[in-house]
């Protein structure tokens, strides 16, 4: 692995484990937080395979 990969592999969950915290804390609503989980999957998932 790539540390951009490895990168990649920290981050996402991260951003993920943020957004549902946001969520649980009524900042963001449901339809935010599944677009900001499946955003950052997308974003991951295409850089992780452009590497």
């Amino acid at each position: 692995m790539t540390d951009a990969q490895i990168g990649l592999s920290i981050a996402t969950p991260v951003i993920i484990v943020f957004a549902i915290a946001l969520y649980r804390m009524g900042v963001l609503q449901r339809i935010g937080t599944i677009s900001a989980v499946l955003a950052s999957i997308a974003i991951a998932a295409s850089l992780f395979l452009q590497r």
